[in-house]
């Protein structure tokens, strides 16, 4: 059975973690999958926006008991290496082009919670659940963090990952994880009208914004507006923005 599908409607490319019998949890399998379809969109440039998704009841409830038995079997180096291997997933996510969505149904949590974090936009069912239960085995919610701490308060980010407790997506949603909830019964349908939006959108515009959003972390406020002029102008210059200002000049 393959670990991750993949699936291309139109300019939509869906990543279905599959493996619903461990409740989708992380391997080294279902992350070089992951890795190997954000690369693979990367490379087309017909996509819009992909969409990270779990088959079965969960989307992602974090390593599975093999990866932690693995843990605790390796040296420094062997576990730097391998933390180092969805690091890298992250930051490739991250600097895609094109928006990465998380449709999050079911549970999400520790690294699964960290992989919908990691994406642009989340979407949630109402019941799906989200956590970061690390602590709770002695571990460290490390890499997750650096991505939840651009998410969230500093302060409501130490409650998360030092507590270790799950919460509902309308908490996520408060607390500013969570871009959308949706009710369950409709939420396929939901994600994929939400999705389809960026089909209507100008490609070029959305990455130079993508881009741009992102790289003003760290940056103080001349440098950021700086920059800022800069992609302006750079998108002034895109077929895109051209065509789109000839077409509204006409109405």
């Amino acid at each position: 059975m393959n670990e991750l599908l993949i699936a291309k409607s139109g300019a939509i490319l869906t990543l279905t973690l599959n493996r619903p019998e461990k409740r989708n949890a992380l391997n080294d399998g279902l992350i070089a999958g992951l890795s190997d379809g954000i690369a693979a969109a990367k490379s087309d440039s017909e996509l819009c926006a992909v969409v990270i998704r779990g088959a079965g009841p969960d989307f992602c409830s974090g390593a599975d008991l093999a990866a932690l038995q693995k843990i605790a079997d390796s040296d420094i180096l062997e576990n730097l290496e391998d933390a180092k291997t969805l690091a890298r997933l992250f930051s490739d996510m991250r600097s895609l082009p094109i928006p990465v969505v998380a449709a999050v149904h079911g549970r999400a949590l520790a690294g699964g919670c960290g992989l919908a974090g990691a994406c642009d936009i989340v979407l949630a069912s109402r019941s799906a659940r989200f956590g970061y239960p690390e602590v709770k085995i002695g571990f460290v919610p490390a890499m997750v963090m650096v991505i939840l701490r651009r998410n969230v308060s500093e302060k409501r980010a130490f409650e998360l990952v030092s507590r270790g407790f799950d919460f509902s997506a309308e908490e996520a949603e408060r607390i500013g994880l969570v871009n959308r909830v949706f009710d369950d019964d409709s939420f396929e349908a939901d994600v994929a009208e939400f999705v389809s939006a960026y089909e209507k959108t100008s490609r070029s515009a959305v990455t130079l914004t993508k881009r741009l959003l992102y790289q003003m972390d760290g940056m103080d406020f001349d440098q950021a507006l700086e920059t800022g002029a800069e992609v302006n102008a750079i998108a002034r210059m895109t077929e895109d923005c051209k065509k789109g200002i000839s077409k509204f000049l006409k109405k």
